[in-house]
């Protein structure tokens, strides 16, 4: 188990993303329910390397994408 800060480092560090911070991957938790699960650790949160690693190399990244030009989805 690790923190979303340590999770953070070693997914840059591992190659896995080129970059990526602990904030986002709170966000990514919130609100993605393919997310792996997390466990609280005092006033943090910790996920396992092992399930969180193939849920990133696997995850598309939409960096930068304008979702306010795109139609809404039940149109």
């Amino acid at each position: 188990m690790v923190s979303f800060r340590e999770l953070a480092r070693r997914l840059v560090a591992d190659g896995v993303v080129p970059s990526i911070s602990h904030q986002r991957i709170s966000k990514l938790s919130q609100d993605d329910p393919d997310f792996p699960p997390t466990v609280p650790v005092g006033r943090s949160r910790a996920v396992d390397y092992r399930l969180a690693r193939p849920y990133f190399a696997t995850r598309k990244s939409r960096q930068g994408q304008r979702t306010d030009l795109q139609p809404p989805a039940d149109e």
